[in-house]
């Protein structure tokens, strides 16, 4: 019987392999159809699987991906990231680059799900020939770090929480002032992996079994009799200070510390010890700092369903001018329309202040079209408005679609203060991340939503190169520098605050006498630059817009123009 078991094993293995090759597979469109590295998108991945799955792409795709790391986490573990771009045409470095981060706050795990699909898709849709694709890798570039926090997240994953803790980094803090550091974290009392609810039965607590769902607790009517109390989330007062659960893993929120409106923690809540003074952001400032052609960025976050922008505070709203704020605009509409049910929103007007967030300071302090997404909306539920992760909503929804699998079901427990209790309710993996099937689905929208940022980074194109003979042996070069793409070379933010160095636009194969901006061909009005005439500096490139130049030059026939931008990357032409 055995032997016709193992054999049947290895007829049905074979039928699985065969099925799986090329030949044998109907592609969907949109998705890579033979993935040199499979990989399933209905999961969560902790740091070992990141790491492995970046070091798999980049062997896989060694023309594409180059892989390093830009630091240590506090506790020693890499911060991988993967610069994508097509290593053959040009110098990735140089090119307009997009950022792309995720996964600050330990317990908003999916945006470094949501950042690896976009280097998986983005490298196997090259290798599948997907000439959109191909063009966006020979222009752009992309960084992708995964994940900004890898020790929390491994907490996260790996040990008890609730889905809504801890959102810190791993950094020891005595968060009570008890002179102890951590001491009193959540308990796991059943070792399922889950903090949930602890319920007690008492006929003077406010809560009642809801009659149409035997999991879910009600608050009794004003006169009714209650059934239980709620005793809070499943934990144990360790420290003996009468509290559960208060004292938990760090205290300090990653996304507070970044170097702009920056301010100490008796204002902003959750502010560490001074600006950049958590390893993680240090590594990522002293990458950027480094890397001037980032011109777009994302960092994503959970949940709710939301396109961010600053400012922050109020404070710092005269910070995004008019001429930002139209790009901004242009790109978070068009986000709506690609990602449904998410809503464009700015931080401080839409929700609350926030000082020294990572989003004010890739644009204040760099001038960096940078938004934060905050994934996972309950939209996504039912695909309708207007209930949005309601609690009827994420009852019926589990049962429904989930097969009742989001719910701990409530079981007796003895607990050693509160005595006979009950414990149960939500997983951590609910209600504010991605059940499984629907993972994919907005990690792909997500991603296009950052390609179209990244597509609208600056290409610069020289139109027009117009020789004439002026007389006295002088020839008169004028060109025509356009930017094909929404996004200028410079932010209005980076000009007001001389961020970056002006674009360069060059002259070879004469000797030039004098070089000018011409504000104005028609008429004839022109700003000429006295000092280094041959190296004309532009401030800025407009989206969707040009700029004219001028040469005076004495001698050659055959003239080259370069121009030189550090957001706006490369360009040559000759006459």
């Amino acid at each position: 019987m055995k032997k016709y078991m193992l054999m049947a094993a290895v007829i049905l293995c074979a039928v699985t392999l065969k099925a799986q090759k090329p030949e044998n597979i109907l592609a969907a469109v949109g998705t890579p159809p033979n993935p040199k590295v499979p990989i399933s998108w209905n999961r969560y991945h902790d740091y070992a699987a990141i790491t492995e799955i970046c070091k798999k792409l980049a062997a896989a795709h060694p023309n594409l991906i180059k892989l390093e790391t830009i630091g240590k986490s506090y506790q020693g573990k890499d911060l991988w990231i993967m610069s994508i771009s097509d290593h053959k045409v040009g110098n990735a470095d140089q090119k307009p680059a997009m950022y792309i981060d995720g996964n600050i706050h330990s317990n908003e795990i999916q945006g470094s799900e949501f950042a690896l699909y976009t280097a998986w898709y983005l490298v196997e849709m090259y290798a599948a020939n997907n000439q959109t694709v191909q063009s966006l890798l020979a222009d752009k570039t992309f960084y992708i770090v995964p994940t900004i926090n890898p020790d929390a997240r491994d907490s996260f994953i790996h040990k008890a929480n609730t889905a809504h803790s801890p959102r810190t980094g791993l950094i020891p803090i005595d968060n009570d002032r008890d002179g102890v550091d951590n001491e009193d974290g959540f308990d796991d009392l059943d070792g399922d992996g889950h903090i949930t609810m602890m319920r007690r039965k008492n006929p003077n607590g406010r809560y009642k079994v809801d009659p149409s769902d035997s999991r879910r607790m009600i608050v009794v009517g004003y006169d009714e009799k209650g059934e239980y109390e709620i005793l809070g989330s499943e934990g144990i007062d360790n420290d003996g200070d009468g509290l559960v659960n208060e004292d938990g893993e760090g205290a300090y929120d990653p996304n507070r510390d970044w170097g702009w409106n920056w301010q100490p923690n008796y204002i902003q809540g959750g502010a560490y010890k001074y600006p950049f003074s958590i390893p993680e952001n240090r590594a990522v400032v002293d990458f950027v700092m480094k890397h001037p052609n980032i011109a777009a960025a994302q960092s994503y976050h959970n949940n709710g369903g939301m396109i961010l922008r600053g400012p922050g505070a109020a404070e710092d709203v005269d910070t995004y001018n008019a001429q930002d704020v139209r790009v901004y605009d242009a790109l978070g509409k068009k986000g709506e329309e690609l990602l449904p049910g998410y809503r464009y929103l700015v931080v401080y007007k839409d929700l609350y202040s926030v000082f020294g967030g990572e989003l004010d300071w890739f644009y204040g302090g760099r001038g960096i079209y940078t938004f934060s997404n905050e994934l996972w909306t309950g939209y996504a539920m039912y695909n309708k408005a207007g209930a949005d992760n309601t609690q009827d909503q994420l009852y019926t929804f589990d049962k429904d679609l989930l097969m009742k699998d989001a719910f701990v079901d409530w079981k007796p427990y003895k607990h050693p203060q509160y005595g006979d209790i009950e414990i149960g309710g939500f997983k951590k993996t609910y209600t504010r991340l991605h059940p499984g099937f629907l993972l994919e689905s907005d990690a792909h929208r997500n991603m296009a939503f950052s390609v179209f940022h990244a597509y609208n980074t600056p290409k610069l194109s020289i139109d027009e190169i117009e020789v004439k003979e002026i007389g006295s042996g002088l020839k008169q070069v004028t060109a025509v520098v356009s930017n094909l793409r929404m996004i200028p070379t410079h932010s209005s933010q980076d000009i007001k605050n001389n961020i970056e160095i002006p674009d360069i636009v060059s002259l070879t194969g004469g000797t030039v006498v004098a070089g000018m901006v011409v504000n104005n061909r028609d008429l004839g009005i022109t700003t000429e630059q006295k000092l280094d005439p041959t190296n004309i500096r532009v401030e800025n490139i407009p989206g969707n817009s040009y700029v004219t130049v001028r040469w005076l030059v004495k001698g050659g026939t055959k003239f080259t123009v370069n121009v030189n931008s550090k957001k706006g990357g490369l360009a040559s032409k000759s006459n």
